[in-house]
Parts: C-alpha cells; sequence; structure tokens
C-alpha cells in the first residue's frame, strides 16, 4: 500500500519524494466531502512550512507523520496541538545548485563588472528585500571601516528601482552595485564572500544555506529559524544588532578566520544537498 503525501508548499524535496517507489501525492479532496457528505482524506505525510492556518492545522492533527524545516517550526506547531511531537520530524531544507570553484565564478563576475578582484564581496538577496532587512544591510555596508569592500543587492527590477530612489541621497557610488532580474542567482552566491541578511523573517531563509553551500560566511538574524545551523559568532540579534559592523569589519580584516569560517560553512551546508536529504526522508519510511 502506497503512503500518501501532502504540503503547504510543493519544493524540489517535495518534489523528489514523491518520485520515490510507494509514495504518491494524495489528490484532492471531492466535491461532497468538502461541503460535508462524505468523509475527508488525509495524507500520511504531510510537510508544513512557513505561516498556520486552519487547513495546515487540520492536516498536521491528520497526518501519521509531519515534515517539518525546522525545529522552530516544530515548537510553533506544538503551541497550536499538546502530544503530537513523537510524530514530527525535522528535515532543513534541501541544497539543489551545482558547486564550481568560487575563486574561479568571482574572477569572470569581477570581470564582467569591471571589480577589483582583490574586493571583498558582501551579498544580500531576497524575494522581498523590505521584509528581509535591506535598510539594514545598507546601514551595516555604509559603517563598515573597511575600503576593500563592495556590496551586491540582486532582486526583481520593481523592488531595485525603489530601491536606489530610496537611498538617492546616500553616498554609496564605490561600495554598493545593484543587479535586478539577474539571471544566474547561483553565480552570485559562489562569487561572494559573506551572504549577510538581518532579515524580519521568521521563516527559514534558505538562502542562508545555499551561500554556506557555496562558501561565503554567513550573517542572519537570531529570529529566523535559519540560525539553527549558524553558531553564535554569525547571529545577530536584531536588523539592528550594532555588534555586526565590528563583527564583518574583523573577517574583512583576517583573512585566515574568513577562509576558515567559509571551510566549515561548506562542510555543514553538505549535509544538507538534495540526495542527502532525500535519503534521511527516505529512511524514516522504510
Amino acid at each position: 500500500m502506497n503512503l500518501t503525501v501532502s504540503y503547504k508548499t510543493k519544493s524540489k524535496l517535495v518534489e523528489e519524494f514523491l518520485k520515490q517507489e510507494g509514495i504518491e501525492e494524495l489528490e484532492d479532496s471531492s466535491f461532497f466531502s468538502k461541503i460535508g457528505f462524505s468523509k475527508k482524506n488525509y495524507a500520511d505525510i504531510y510537510f508544513h512550512s512557513g505561516t498556520f492556518d486552519k487547513k495546515s492545522l487540520e492536516n498536521i492533527k491528520n497526518a501519521k507523520k509531519v515534515i517539518v524545516n525546522s525545529k522552530t517550526v516544530k515548537n510553533e506547531i506544538l503551541k497550536h496541538i499538546d502530544s503530537i511531537e513523537n510524530k514530527i520530524e525535522v528535515i532543513y531544507p534541501a541544497i539543489d545548485i551545482e558547486y564550481k570553484k568560487p575563486k574561479e565564478i568571482k574572477k569572470e563576475f569581477c570581470k564582467k563588472f569591471h571589480i577589483d578582484l582583490k574586493k571583498k564581496l558582501i551579498l544580500f538577496t531576497a524575494q522581498n528585500i523590505k521584509a528581509n532587512g535591506i535598510i539594514d544591510f545598507i546601514n551595516i555596508i555604509m559603517q563598515l571601516n573597511s575600503q576593500n569592500v563592495l556590496a551586491i543587492v540582486a532582486a526583481d527590477k520593481k523592488q531595485i528601482y525603489n530601491l536606489k530612489f530610496s537611498i538617492s541621497k546616500l553616498d554609496l557610488e564605490n561600495r554598493l552595485i545593484l543587479l535586478e532580474d539577474y539571471k544566474d542567482m547561483d553565480e552570485l552566491f559562489l562569487a561572494s564572500d559573506i551572504f549577510l541578511l538581518p532579515t524580519y523573517n521568521k521563516n527559514f531563509a534558505s538562502n542562508v544555506l545555499k551561500a554556506m553551500y557555496c562558501k561565503c560566511a554567513v550573517f542572519t538574524t537570531s529570529s529566523n529559524a535559519a540560525s539553527e545551523i549558524i553558531d553564535t559568532f554569525a547571529t545577530m540579534d536584531s536588523p539592528q544588532d550594532r555588534s555586526i559592523v565590528f563583527k564583518v569589519d574583523a573577517l574583512l580584516q583576517n583573512k585566515d578566520d574568513l577562509k576558515l569560517i567559509k571551510e566549515q560553512n561548506r562542510n555543514i551546508a553538505k549535509n544538507y544537498t538534495l540526495d542527502n536529504q532525500l535519503d534521511k526522508l527516505s529512511r524514516l519510511f522504510s
């Protein structure tokens, strides 16, 4: 008998899991079950991420196993529903990108944009840059003492346009490059030295994991679920954490420390490749 699956968001990990033998997606409830004339079916396995609503809580209660992408989400569920801890499993988001040598990618990137190869690149990108702390990011960049640094902000055309307007009076000509609708986002992670995300969003920022895999030092806020996989040095108390300027400056001035952190992050993130996460899921139901 096959195990059925439903989900809040269909991630790449869910897609690949559905390809496994003995796993199938639960079909949508019929019209009659929705209006209460027949029994509603629930999936054996429910994948939950993000915020809660009535439907997701119903699926969580009735699933035999619930998969969440962070301990933070697991704890939130347990606040809403008692006595189901034994059926909730934490499987962190999966990384699915082609790794290339960062030095080579950075060399090509710097050549393309006429950037001094000796510059350290600090990346910021998100689907919603405002909610993920773009103004706080700009403030941090402006306070850095190091001159051998260039910040990169990548987002869609509309968001970059709005950002240009809001920072037009700031002196950032030699400190910031804005990229709109950049085609190869993986290239930006591979070319960068530091990924800085002073986010207000609590949902797991998968870009943190991607940046680690691409051998970046990372910084993000403690309220974001992605902070579960990074150390305290890389964790910001809030998007306005004043210590972050000193930490970033210290890394920029110490090449050996920066290199060590990059290597450590890469090794940690290797545990969360798509193949590894899929294997963890499969072993849960073997």
